[in-house]
């Protein structure tokens, strides 16, 4: 018997959101609040570099494609 079939694009859909925060430029336009000396704009941008790579993994793992899945 075979594992029931997953909606991939439920998963892919998660991949959205990294788009949409980042590409809505007045949500982070500003100075305020600084992180250790680093503006806003800056260290949220960055964090979202490290939010993306974990997604992409949440995604990939749970998709399973690559593994014979």
């Amino acid at each position: 018997m075979t594992a029931p079939r997953r909606e991939p694009w439920k998963w892919y859909a998660l991949l959205l959101v990294p788009f949409v925060a980042t590409l809505w430029v007045p949500f982070y336009n500003r100075v305020e609040p600084t992180l250790g000396g680093v503006p806003f704009f800056y260290w949220y941008l960055f964090l979202w570099i490290l939010l993306v790579a974990a997604l992409c993994a949440l995604v990939y793992f749970a998709v399973g494609e690559g593994r014979g899945a």
